[in-house]
């Protein structure tokens, strides 16, 4: 029988009295931490480290006093936001997150200039992963680790303490309050140097780690969770073919381009000082191709201005906003015509769910898939045939392809021509776009906008051939343009009303042959003098539809880039402005 001695050492107790429990004995930098402890830790950890970027960005920008006011404010909304997350089984896990995004948010805010909104976040979620293999390097990992290595030790090392769930409750409360009652009072009391900083410097605003990111994802989130399951508005309900359709002898056959990330002031068509587009400027000598060389974009990512680009609305009227109404191809489909979209890139983002669709991740061409990924011209592969497979009714009306390109996708610039393709030599390589020169990107980039003319010359020589048999023309379009260092930015998706002009000002340029000229009465002089206006993507739908000869209440003449040159007028419809404004932002 165990002694009473025995008995007292099982139960945890000594014949001196109770023994102190285990976690007294450790050291005292290993007990768990009340959780307002390691609320206010992490909290000065993500206004400190995890914002080095903003930090940086406000040297010599502002005094140590807006400074010292801008880290109370980050530091306090931290602690209170960590405070609303402090709940049994989330709490480590979402701080995890929150640190984390921090570390990842300043990585591309050091490597590629950008800023972290809901357009931002937008890209982030719609990239798949060929996209986000190109944004992947050692250095990612390596600042990541370094900047979220010492906040993730310090959050799992040791078990926190939290109360029952009615009393956890009330902390969270109390601290969620205090938090916002310090970083109204760090507010009040530095404003006019904080005011005076988010007027001239709004960037700053969406540098704030990881406040940008939870505002972006929640701004997302409102904006998309009430749209799902909703019923888009229909376009174009009473769209017909018009007259030049009776008794046609050939039906029409547009090829749509819808580039990637090209730069206008790269083309050597509107004057850049290399030759970037020597088959589009042979076209526009000899065979009537005209150049648009003002027009700007509906938004800086393709999330936005690919839809906005098919959009019934101008972008002032909405555009850029989450798609609400059918789009374009909806119209022509609906009044009978054949519709197809090849993509080449990361989807259509909605807008080719109602048409035929197909993509090149199907395919297998050794010619032009190698490595992965298909290079533009694999969408021309076989091409006739996918003409042939159309409804055939349909296919007798008229044709619209659209061929979505891979363009000038960056940061992996080199990866988007074939190896046997570089005019301007081999240039950068590396996807972290701050360790090339500026002469190695600039010669990677433009090594893609003489690939993207190459590519249009054969979709134009595939079309010159197919005159026989239909009236035949091209409209191509960037969706957005590319920072390449300006300014310290790379790549796209800056806020638009911030974005410099590198990445809304876009190229595009439309041919229609002699046939199709005749089918719309055209004057390709009148269309000459019509292209050295100023225009947006805005003009995309209406002078499709004007194209296509496809009549409706949804065709708005004033956007109408023909109807000028067809004798028709400048009437708008009820409601739609009267003059279209600048939209180039200036530089």
């Amino acid at each position: 029988m165990p002694s009473s001695h025995t008995l007292a050492a099982d139960h945890g107790h000594s014949p001196h009295g109770p023994r102190a429990p285990v976690h007294v004995l450790l050291p005292s930098w290993l007990h768990g931490p009340a959780t307002w402890q390691l609320n206010a830790c992490l909290a000065l950890w993500l206004a400190g480290p995890g914002n080095l970027p903003l930090w940086q960005a406000l040297q010599g920008g502002g005094g140590p006093g807006l400074i010292l006011t801008l880290f109370a404010m980050v530091a306090s909304a931290s602690f209170a936001l960590l405070s609303l997350l402090t709940w049994p089984g989330v709490h480590r896990g979402m701080g995890s997150l929150l640190v984390l995004a921090a570390a990842v948010s300043s990585h591309f805010m050091w490597t590629y200039g950008v800023v972290i909104d809901p357009t931002m976040m937008a890209n982030v979620l719609g990239t798949d992963a060929r996209e986000a293999g190109d944004l992947l390097s050692l250095r990612l990992v390596a600042t990541v680790t370094a900047l979220s290595a010492p906040a993730l030790w310090w959050l799992w090392r040791a078990p926190v303490r939290l109360a029952a769930l009615h009393r956890q409750a009330g902390r969270n409360l109390a601290g969620l309050m205090v938090g916002l009652l310090l970083a109204v009072v760090a507010a009040l009391a530095g404003y006019q140097g904080l005011a005076s900083l988010m007027r001239n410097q709004k960037t700053v605003r969406y540098m704030i780690n990881p406040l940008n990111t939870v505002y972006a994802l929640g701004r997302l989130a409102a904006d998309r969770l009430p749209a799902q399951g909703r019923t888009l508005k229909p376009v174009g309900e009473d769209a017909r073919l018009g007259a030049s359709y009776t008794g046609q002898a050939r039906p029409p056959l547009l090829v749509l381009v819808i580039g990637e990330t090209a730069r206008a002031d790269r083309f050597g068509l509107n004057g850049y000082g290399r030759p970037t587009t020597p088959v589009l400027m042979d076209w526009q000598r000899e065979r009537g191709l005209v150049n648009f060389p003002a027009v700007g974009a509906c938004g800086t990512s393709t999330e936005v201005s690919l839809p906005c680009i098919f959009s019934p609305l101008t972008r002032e009227q909405g555009g850029d906003d989450r798609p609400r109404h059918e789009n374009l191809l909806d119209v022509l489909q609906r009044a009978g015509l054949a519709v197809l979209w090849l993509d080449n890139q990361s989807g259509c983002k909605g807008v080719c769910d109602r048409v035929p669709h197909a993509s090149t991740r199907t395919l297998d061409d050794p010619r032009w898939c190698a490595g992965g990924e298909c290079h533009d011209e694999a969408m021309l592969a076989g091409l006739d045939e996918r003409l042939a497979a159309l409804e055939p009714d349909r296919r007798a009306r008229g044709v619209v392809l659209v061929l979505h390109q891979m363009g000038s996708h960056g940061p992996a610039y080199a990866r988007r021509t074939p190896p046997d393709f570089k005019p301007f030599g081999p240039g950068c390589r590396s996807q972290t776009l701050t360790d090339c020169s500026a002469d190695g990107l600039r010669d990677a980039y433009d090594n893609t906008i003489a690939y993207t003319d190459r590519f249009l010359g054969r979709t134009l020589d595939w079309l010159a051939a197919r005159q026989p048999g239909f009236d035949t023309g091209l409209l191509y379009v960037s969706d957005h343009g590319e920072s390449l260092g300006e300014n310290g930015l790379y790549l796209h998706g800056m806020p638009y009303a911030l974005a410099p002009r590198q990445q809304t000002h876009v190229p595009m340029v439309m041919w229609l042959s002699a046939g199709l000229q005749r089918r719309l009465g055209a004057s390709p002089s009148c269309l000459r003098a019509r292209a050295m206006q100023v225009l947006s993507h805005d003009h995309v739908f209406h002078s499709v539809l004007g194209l296509l000869d496809v009549e409706t209440t949804a065709h708005d003449p004033a956007l109408d880039l023909l109807s000028d040159c067809r004798g028709r007028g400048s009437r708008g419809r009820t409601g739609i402005m009267a003059a279209i404004p600048a939209l180039l932002p200036p530089s």
